[in-house]
């Protein structure tokens, strides 16, 4: 899995109750493709064993500094590294890896290494409140390291409330890990504003037109432009699996509202990826009360919604690049070079909804890639994420010769 996939990865597990969800981001990332390499201090063994991360990472696990025959463990996992990440951090490693410290196998590794240090903190609101941690995370930041905020949330003890200082999910740090280990991008930097889900148009205050969109290719879409450095905004009518972290999310109901929160978004926006499923109907005439089953009427009107990339076209940034989807069910390809032309695209991905996991729900997805004057690119069965990137890879492309 992109870009984990062959990497080394060295996550060092500091003494906190936390270090419970690291065994879960272990997993995650031995899932992805990583090799990863479990450097335990002296105080991390008293709340997890050693034995559990190697079961989940198929890895041996490192904890002594010296010891017989491991004299260079630091040099040799530090060399190997692609990423460091130390989650749970302590308040009292913050201050020893600060101070440059190296009585520990994990400290010594910090300074034997080149690569990208990603620091995970957790501990109680007020130590992370505590001038003198504030003071240690401002010079491991000024020394190149990433220091990733604590969440507010429950903490370990029922009295601490829930103030910042809690961990973050191991979800949130996967990602957090996949973006430092990208390569630059022609996206670092770039905005990027991509639509996901369904809309609905309301018939009464409790029934409405919709689809079967579950938001999952364009959620995939947001979170590979995230981790390839864009800074992204998804516009998203209900989803059925949870945003990203760390994307900014305009909720949304109905294609209107859809169409307008676009709009606003259009005009700084350097790639656009349309890959929501708005209803094209609407109820023409929506009643304020629930319609009982004596009072039905006999047939529904219906009117069409607007085409959020036609009638925001005039809203469009200058050499933004434009991508759309099409699903579709007959002459797939004729109709979808048609969308291409008429809405002024520079991509279109279309997919047949009624081929065996290219549809709506699923983790995967079959498209074929359409351009103005390139052939068609056929895609084969992919999971979503996977096409994410491929309709990234083309888009950087485009950018690329702009």
């Amino acid at each position: 899995m992109r870009p984990f996939e062959g990497r080394r990865v060295l996550l060092g597990v500091t003494g906190g109750i936390a270090s419970y969800k690291t065994a879960w981001l272990a997993r995650l990332l031995a899932q992805a493709g990583a090799e990863v390499d479990v450097v335990l201090t002296k105080s991390a063994r008293e709340f997890i064993g050693a034995v559990t991360f190697e079961a989940l990472t198929g890895r041996p696990v490192h904890t002594e500094l010296v010891a017989e025959g491991h004299a260079l463990d630091h040099i040799k996992l530090a060399r190997a590294a692609a990423l460091i990440v130390v989650a749970p951090a302590t308040a009292d490693f913050l201050s020893r890896a600060a101070s440059g410290r190296s009585d520990d196998l994990l400290t010594a590794c910090l300074l034997a290494a080149d690569a990208p240090v990603l620091l995970v903190p957790a501990m109680n609101d007020r130590m992370w409140a505590h001038r003198q941690t504030v003071a240690n995370v401002a010079h491991l930041r000024s020394l190149g390291y990433t220091v990733l905020d604590p969440e507010a949330g429950a903490l370990a003890s029922p009295q601490e409330g829930t103030g910042p200082g809690r961990m973050p999910e191991p979800e949130r740090i996967l990602a957090h890990v996949g973006r430092m280990l990208e390569a630059r991008s022609a996206l670092a930097g770039r905005k990027v504003l991509v639509t996901a889900g369904p809309t609905r148009e309301a018939l009464d205050p409790v029934r409405f037109l919709s689809n079967h969109s579950s938001g999952k290719m364009g959620v995939a879409i947001a979170a590979a432009a995230w981790r390839r450095g864009a800074d992204v905004t998804l516009v998203a009518g209900p989803l059925a699996v949870a945003p990203p972290h760390d994307v900014r999310v305009v909720h949304v109901e109905s294609t209107e509202q859809m169409r307008d929160a676009v709009r606003a978004e259009l005009a700084t926006a350097d790639v656009v990826v349309m890959a929501a499923a708005p209803a094209d109907f609407r109820p023409a005439a929506a009643v304020d009360h629930k319609i009982k089953k004596a009072s039905r009427p006999d047939a529904i009107a219906l009117e069409n919604t607007d085409d959020i990339l036609v009638t925001t076209r005039d809203a469009r940034k200058k050499g933004a690049v434009m991508v759309g989807f099409a699903l579709e069910t007959d002459d797939v390809i004729s109709h979808a070079r048609e969308k291409l032309a008429a809405k002024a695209l520079d991509l279109i991905v279309v997919n047949d909804a009624r081929e065996t996991g290219a549809g709506f729900g699923v983790d995967t997805n079959r498209v074929t890639i359409l351009s103005p004057k390139a052939e068609p690119a056929v895609l084969p069965l992919l999971s979503k994420s996977d096409t994410a990137d491929a309709i990234l890879d083309r888009v950087q492309e485009i950018l690329s010769g702009r």
